[in-house]
């Protein structure tokens, strides 16, 4: 994972500020990883000012109704523990489609492999993990929406992009895909274009209301990192940053 910041580094200009939000894949690292990176290197002009951390992805083993979120003070990874955000938590769960669900919680890779790259760019924060089972993408952006705060808040929306098309087939997928959210489109993300697509259309509906610009950061697949071409998953990185310049 640290050899992908590396790298990401080496290639990107410095940044001035940080954005507000993130999507980023979910991959193992020696597939989508060198993606994430691209990603996350751009909070590290923040890593002393953010402090809180919602994560969103989706529920990949346990179906439910709406968002859920863990009970547990923390999550621990190699590089240590992560608090969780208890305040962010108790503000979350006032929706009526919130829950804490810890079997939601306890095989979700697509929240779990962000922590080591957070830890990697940001000094110290909390981190609030919300899976996201049958929802809307209006009950995501009203999620969102109570989890705002200032620059010391970033949203993470994980998600992988097509999946085990063949190259060339998910190259114009997710070229479609990536335009559908530069362009701020969620009804333009279908059920086939992204596995995170619910989280990825709240955020888009969220960055809409909140005027912010995307930069689309990487766009690759699985076939260009560490994989064969006949089946391939597609990878994608962007940044959402408020207009003004400086921080969100």
């Amino acid at each position: 994972m640290r050899k992908y910041l590396l790298a990401a580094r080496e290639s990107s200009a410095p940044a001035r500020s940080w954005p507000k939000a993130l999507i980023v894949p979910h991959a193992g690292y020696v597939y989508s990883g060198p993606i994430a990176a691209r990603a996350y290197i751009t909070l590290e002009p923040g890593s002393e000012v953010v402090t809180n951390v919602a994560l969103l992805g989706p529920s990949h083993h346990v179906a439910f109704s709406g968002l859920a979120v863990p009970s547990s003070a923390s999550f621990e990874t190699p590089l240590g523990r992560v608090p969780v955000d208890e305040t962010a938590r108790a503000r979350v769960v006032e929706l009526p489609f919130v829950e804490i669900r810890d079997d939601a919680h306890g095989m979700e890779h697509s929240l779990e492999v962000q922590l080591p790259f957070l830890q990697e760019v940001l000094e110290r924060f909390s981190v609030l993990p919300i899976a996201v089972g049958r929802a809307t993408a209006a009950q995501v952006s009203e999620a969102l929406e109570k989890l705002w705060g200032g620059a010391e808040t970033v949203l993470v929306i994980s998600s992988d992009l097509s999946h085990y098309h063949d190259y060339h087939t998910a190259r114009r997928m997710d070229a479609s895909t990536a335009q559908a959210i530069e362009r701020l489109a969620p009804e333009e993300i279908g059920y086939e274009d992204a596995c995170g697509r619910i989280a990825v259309q709240g955020l888009l509906d969220a960055a809409s209301k909140h005027a912010l610009g995307v930069r689309r950061l990487d766009l690759r697949s699985s076939g260009d990192t560490a994989g064969g071409r006949g089946e391939v998953v597609g990878y994608g990185a962007w940044s959402f940053t408020a207009a003004r310049n400086g921080s969100p």
